[in-house]
């Protein structure tokens, strides 16, 4: 019964998940940026070999 209550009261695994939902959301925040900064720069260099030729 002590080693339940213990094991319970544990937090450290609720700290190593809070940890790795943290870095989903970073890493997904980071993906979306980078998929919309290509975008844009696409364009822009599609736009500056267009008006090249």
């Amino acid at each position: 019964m002590k080693l339940l209550k213990s094991f319970l009261a544990d937090q450290s695994g609720a700290t190593a998940i809070e940890y790795g939902l943290i870095a989903a959301g970073i890493s997904v925040a980071i993906i979306v940026m980078v998929n919309t900064i290509g975008t844009q720069l696409n364009t822009s260099f599609n736009s500056v070999s267009t008006q090249l030729k």
